[in-house]
Order: C-alpha cells, then structure tokens, then sequence
C-alpha cells in the first residue's frame, strides 16, 4: 500500500511539474518567430502568404529539425547536398546564440501545410 501511494505522489508531482511545458514551448515559438521578424528573414521567404513568394515556408515543418538547422547553420552545404540553385545563396546564422537557433528552429517546425 506504501508503494502504491508512493507511486501516485511522483505521478502526480511529475503531472504538475509537466504542465507549464506547452506554455513554454509556445514561448519558445512565440520567441523564434519574433528572431524571423527581426532577422529579415521576410525578404527572401514568405509565411502565409506574407514576404518574399519565392521562397515559401509554409511547409518547411515537414524537415527534420536537424535539417532545418542545418540549412540555417550551413547553408551553403546544404544547396549543395539539395541542388537548389536559388539566388541569393542564403546566408548563415551559425553565429546566432544556441537558444535563439534553438528558438528559430522550434518555429519553423511549426509551419506545416493543412
């Protein structure tokens, strides 16, 4: 009977410790969108119609995260392992801090076609 109370307490304390995740990963989100705004990211690509028609993002989420990054930290090599042959080359944000990579990742996971 110990044991089973014991059990449910850690349950219960790891539901209450999980709660805040889904506000903090929109955080997270909310914070990668605001890197896109601010880094410009609008002129060479569009999201919802918005920006640069040429580059459309809407579906990017479909990647995988690794991917993403990959094309936001080495882009060029990337255009290389993909063949795309688009002007301008894209430049690079491997200088961006991890968290805000992370950030900016963590909102474009988030652009899926539905």
């Amino acid at each position: 009977m110990r044991y089973r109370a014991t059990a449910l307490a850690v349950l219960g304390l790891a539901a209450v410790v999980a709660r805040p995740a889904p506000a903090l990963a929109q955080a997270h989100v909310e914070r990668g969108m605001k890197i896109f705004a601010d880094s410009k990211c609008s002129l060479c690509h569009s999201v919802a119609g918005k920006g640069n028609a040429k580059g459309a993002l809407d579906d990017v989420g479909q990647l995988p995260a690794a991917e993403i990054r990959g094309w936001l930290t080495d882009p060029e090599a990337m255009r290389k392992k993909g063949g795309s042959e688009r002007k301008p080359v894209m430049k690079s944000f491997a200088t961006l801090p991890k968290d805000d990579l992370d950030a900016l990742v963590a909102y474009l996971q988030t652009l899926k076609k539905k």
